[in-house]
């Protein structure tokens, strides 16, 4: 998940509503790696050791090697087409608008799935902070899906620069979490090592991918770099760097010590600060938690509310949903769809008591399906023999393996995308016709 670049989730991400002029290598590194980090990794650590223990540290590394090729992939989009518009634009121009419309519901309508996600987090800590049990969890989590919705509604936008602040307090609590770990890492924690058995390390990716989607930013942000060509691809590898070292830090210091605690605690990262500040680090951790959470579904939902009103007046949702989503106006028909969507997943996700994991890993089958769909529009469109379509081979190769570790829930993004080209279909057929009517000559009276 990200603060302040894109919407989704990591899970679903469009452009930001603020242009950033100029960026140079620094901010391009900052921006990148804010796009990929997100509140998601404040849980996922636990989920990963649920679904493989040790071994999910394998995961982690595995999970980063493959997102080198996917990464730079989206740099290589980014810097030979600056400012095209993203991964639905590549899509169109390489499979046609069908696809494209596939692309855009794949964002949209993962949000109302990532936004509980998210805001379920900060309750989590919430609720281990304060003593209380899964009651105050809901509790929060359903506030903080209100209030980020009535913000939108007002107009409420974060700056930038809260925005920024956001992602580096995340950094800072995981170096913090990391340097505090260190000592108490214990090798005995890590044996046996594949309690669930290589397979585990598969079902572990299914999840662990919402932790890694968001390297599309490069290609959307690319006309904001002073010099695409030059800047673009550093800033990808610097922030492959950092987002590689804070993940394996965290996965191998939260296996190394927390042991059998690491698969069943919902707030790791309040267990490994403890060790560097004691008690304090749950009133810390869950305020942390709290804006992360806010600032990340307030983005999020403002990005999906004006990806829904273009999906709209590209024809993809029906057209009175494409109300108010030009420059400096509030899209409240798209925003009021998403609304209700994310109503609905949250009244599903408390009355039917479904959990986190269930929840970030449909998400990240929407996402790894975007990727592939992303990289394989970089195999059409950048020139044959050059560098960047070898590795965007590679790079679809990698997508696809990680997508098809999803398992029973690819039906999520399988199912979105059946109705999208339906409705696609349906909505290029209704303006054929409308033009075809408006191309009949009609009687002069006389």
């Amino acid at each position: 998940m990200t603060v302040g670049l894109s919407v989704i989730p990591g899970w679903a991400r469009v452009a930001r509503h603020r242009r950033i002029h100029r960026l140079g290598l620094g901010q391009g590194t900052a921006l990148f790696a804010g796009a990929v980090l997100g509140p998601g990794v404040l849980a996922l650590p636990r989920l990963a050791a649920d679904a493989a223990g040790p071994a999910s540290i394998v995961t982690w590394a595995v999970l980063l090697a493959l997102s080198v090729p996917v990464a730079l992939t989206f740099a290589a989009l980014g810097a030979r087409f600056p400012g095209n518009g993203g991964v639905a634009t590549f899509a169109g121009s390489a499979f046609g608008p069908h696809l494209a419309a596939v692309v855009g519901w794949w964002f949209f309508l993962a949000l109302p799935i990532g936004i509980p996600a998210g805001a379920w987090i900060g309750g989590e800590y919430v609720a281990a902070a304060l003593g209380f049990g899964g009651s105050a969890t809901a509790q929060v989590a359903c506030g903080l899906v209100i209030a980020a919705f009535v913000a939108n509604h007002i107009g409420l936008r974060l700056s930038g620069s809260v925005q920024l602040l956001l992602g580096v307090l995340l950094v800072g609590l995981l170096v913090a979490a990391v340097v505090a770990a260190v000592p108490h890492v214990q090798t005995g924690n890590f044996v046996p090592f594949t309690p669930h058995g290589w397979t585990g390390v598969a079902h572990a990716a299914g999840v662990l991918f919402f932790a890694f989607a968001g390297w599309e930013a490069a290609s959307n942000l690319s006309a904001e770099f002073a010099n695409p060509r030059r800047h673009l691809p550093w800033a990808t590898v610097l922030a492959l760097i950092v987002v590689g070292v804070l993940y394996l830090g965290l996965a191998v210091t939260t296996v190394g010590v927390l042991g059998d605690r690491a698969a069943t605690s919902a707030v790791p990262l309040t267990l490994l600060l403890e060790h560097g500040i004691g008690g304090a680090a749950r009133a810390i951790t869950a305020a942390a938690a709290v804006f992360l959470s806010f600032g990340a579904i307030n983005t999020y939902i403002a990005g999906g509310a004006r990806l829904g009103a273009a999906l709209a007046d590209q024809g993809a949702l029906p057209q009175l949903f494409a109300k108010g989503g030009g420059a400096g106006e509030v899209p409240r028909r798209s925003l009021g769809l998403l609304a209700a969507l994310t109503g609905l997943v949250t009244v599903g996700t408390v009355a039917f008591a479904v959990d986190l994991d269930a929840l970030l890993r449909a998400t990240s089958a929407c996402l790894a399906a975007v990727t592939v769909v992303g990289t394989a529009a970089a195999v059409r469109v950048l020139p044959p023999r050059s560098a960047g379509r070898r590795l965007a081979m590679v790079a679809t190769a990698f997508a696809v393996a990680v997508l098809a570790s999803c398992g029973v829930f690819l039906l999520v993004p399988a199912g979105i995308g059946l109705v999208a080209v339906g409705v696609s279909a349906r909505a290029g057929a209704a303006r054929r016709a409308t033009l075809g009517r408006s191309e009949v000559p009609q009687e002069v009276p006389v």
